[in-house]
């Protein structure tokens, strides 16, 4: 066998390797029931839980609680996922910058059945965007 096919056969091996580590690692995207479920079912795997903040009638943010100086790596809130379930999320690091100007927010983890709280890993946030404009501009002479 020629060196070339070799070394072809090797990169083409490492290439599978890399493909299916990473499908193996991949979580997916569900809401709090599924996620739920999936927990209840042994799958200790991290999924993505999009969802907004709880808001009143007044459209002000309810059951966020973060404390620094108690716990800097505790936060607290609630969310509703985008079939309306509601769970109490927590996140063991600090408050994300801007929580409360997020539309919408991603929450990555797993649900903690004992406590029935959803344990997050780590959040995404998305925020309004400030190239959103409804105006437009015209210069005059164009």
């Amino acid at each position: 066998m020629k060196k070339s096919s070799i070394i072809a056969l090797v990169v083409i091996a490492v290439a599978i390797a890399m493909i299916i580590a990473t499908v193996g690692d991949a979580s997916t995207y569900s809401d709090f029931s599924e996620a739920k479920k999936l927990a209840q079912n042994g799958n200790n795997g991290a999924v993505h839980v999009v969802g907004e903040l709880k808001k009143d009638q007044n459209g002000e943010i309810t059951g966020m609680m973060y404390h620094p100086e108690i716990d800097p790596n505790r936060f607290e809130f609630v969310m509703i996922d985008s079939l309306n379930f509601e769970s109490k999320v927590i996140l063991n690091k600090p408050k994300p910058q801007d929580m409360e100007k997020s539309e919408k927010v991603v929450v990555v983890g797993k649900m903690n059945l004992e406590n029935n709280y959803f344990e997050a890993d780590q959040i995404l946030l998305k925020c309004p965007s400030k190239y959103n404009n409804t105006e437009l501009k015209t210069e005059a002479g164009i």
